[in-house]
């Protein structure tokens, strides 16, 4: 009989679903000693936020087959701990899906209404009908900024409401989008004809503060902003002066840069409505996630197939040993050119050189795709659905092979992008990644961190005087290289920097005389 953990508070019918799959014990508030302890003989871990499955617990385990997470995100859970040992790993991404979009309506309709201004004023003893006048959501326009699962499901409820929907989301393709009955814009564009405006993206260095002053600036005076993905989308000290100064009508958020905010001066506005990180906090959704993650649960201790898997099936263990390296290097490639590329990808070239044109490559494929996706979703992108996730966006994929490469074993890969294109050549040496070749300009780079690439013509002085203008502005070069065809002509400058330089120093970079293009991309 299968045995199952229950390490954080599950549903009870969740727990009741289990049962059918072996002996289970729920124990809660489990010291790191006593989980090693208890998980040597446990067929399966049923976890939420609460557990955190380290590769220390994770290798303390002797028969464990599933490690069970009954919510969206798996940070807590060594993926590529469990991926050595064969351990699968489930999630339930759609859990809190409806929940949230639900959130965000209710928040809508709030700010719209001044719903929580009049409560308040009627609890005071007040009956003050025509300080609350608000307005319909019929007929307005929503932006939606990231249209993957909770988008989508906020765009078919505005419809119903008889809204018009216009999106951002660089990876969703116009006729995707166009079938949705959807309009795709730019940020900037969305911004200027919106009336309500919802974020729906992951926080990452590309998305911080992207509603920013600049973007605020081209909003209606009536615009109303809603945040229930990720704290730091907005930059709350240009909201508050908008909402302050009146340029916008309200905000609603769930989330918050530093939480709780405590001192956060947006608390003393009237035309702030904040809840404390409520999206998922429904029954409903406790239900779904612990439902979902115990019906796979229950497949996986019986030997069948089960959704939601956020990791690869059990590889050998030294197959593994052999193509983690080249994992690496695939999604350190990957990372590369999505970013070089401006988030726009359209068709790839991966062609396995040396060695490798003799494996199995499917696990190299995927980690590319993953350094590719995973940057962009706000539910993590992992190494079995990284294909579907491509797919979805329209991204073309070509594979091919060479027996013989300069570099022995390792990796080409060409990208093809809305505005420009991109190739590298990566290998392994000393089991660390190296860049040999980017755009056929020879190179040794080992990627990691902030690296700031520019194109330039070879004249004398470039390279200082990019210093010179990097050192006004407090950022130190750790390393550079610079790559030619031939003197005189056109060169590539790497710049291997201590943080990511901001778009204002950027572009006094790209105004500099023979600089042809300057990107900053984070490894």
């Amino acid at each position: 009989m299968s045995k199952i953990l229950i390490t954080d508070p599950l549903h009870e019918s969740a727990v009741e679903i289990l049962k059918q799959a072996g002996e289970v014990e729920v124990a809660t508030g489990l010291t790191v000693e006593e989980l090693k302890l208890k998980i040597k003989d446990v067929d399966a871990l049923v976890i939420r936020s609460g557990t955190t499955a380290t590769r220390e617990i994770i290798e303390a385990s002797e028969n464990l087959k599933v490690i069970a997470r009954a919510g969206v995100g798996v940070d807590n859970v060594d993926l590529d701990a469990a991926t050595e040992k064969g351990i699968v790993v489930v999630n339930a991404p759609d859990a809190s899906s409806i929940s949230v979009a639900e959130l965000l309506f209710g928040m809508m309709l709030a700010a719209a209404r001044n719903i929580p201004q009049a409560t308040a004023s009627i609890k005071s003893g007040k009956w003050d009908r025509k300080s609350f006048k608000g307005m319909e959501i019929y007929g307005k326009t929503l932006g939606i900024v990231g249209l993957g699962r909770i988008g989508q499901q906020v765009a078919k409820r505005a419809q119903a409401f008889g809204m018009t929907i216009v999106a951002y989301d660089p990876y969703i393709p116009e006729d995707v989008a166009s079938e949705l009955g959807i309009k795709l814009l730019t940020v900037d564009e969305l911004c200027t004809v919106s009336d309500f405006i919802t974020l729906h993206v992951p926080l990452t260095p590309k998305t911080k503060h992207m509603i920013g002053k600049e973007q605020i600036a081209l909003m209606k005076s009536n615009m109303v902003i809603m945040n229930c993905a990720r704290g730091g989308l907005i930059d709350e000290a240009a909201l508050y002066d908008a909402l302050n100064s009146g340029k916008i009508k309200a905000a609603a958020l769930d989330v918050f840069e530093q939480e709780p905010p405590k001192e956060s001066p947006l608390l003393t506005l009237n035309n702030l409505i904040g809840t404390p990180h409520q999206g998922a906090s429904t029954e409903e959704a406790q239900l779904s996630a612990g439902t979902i993650v115990a019906e796979q649960t229950v497949k996986i201790l019986k030997g069948e197939s089960a959704e939601n898997v956020v990791n690869l099936p059990m590889v050998p263990t030294e197959k593994m040993k052999k193509l983690k390296p080249y994992m690496v290097l695939a999604e350190k490639m990957g990372s590369m050119a999505i970013q070089y590329l401006d988030n726009s990808i359209e068709l790839l070239e991966i062609t396995y050189m040396g060695g490798l044109a003799k494996e199995k490559t499917e696990i190299l494929k995927r980690s590319f795709l993953k350094g590719i996706l995973a940057p962009i979703l706000l539910a993590g992108v992992n190494l079995v659905n990284a294909p579907v996730i491509a797919k979805s966006r329209n991204i073309k994929i070509a594979e091919g092979t060479m027996s013989e490469s300069d570099y022995g074993n390792s990796i080409k890969i060409s990208a093809k992008g809305e505005n420009d294109e991109i190739s590298i050549i990566g290998s392994i040496e000393h089991n660390e990644v190296v860049f040999r070749e980017i755009n056929g300009y020879r190179m040794d780079i080992k990627p990691e961190g902030t690296i700031c690439i520019i194109k330039h013509i070879d004249r004398p002085g470039m390279v200082g005087k990019v210093g010179v203008l990097l050192g006004e502005h407090g950022i130190n070069i750790a390393g550079m290289q610079v790559g030619r065809r031939e003197p005189g002509g056109h060169s590539i400058m790497f710049l291997d920097i201590d943080h990511m330089i901001s778009d204002e120093v950027l572009d006094e970079i790209r105004k500099m005389e023979n600089v042809r293009a300057a990107k900053s991309i984070n490894i």
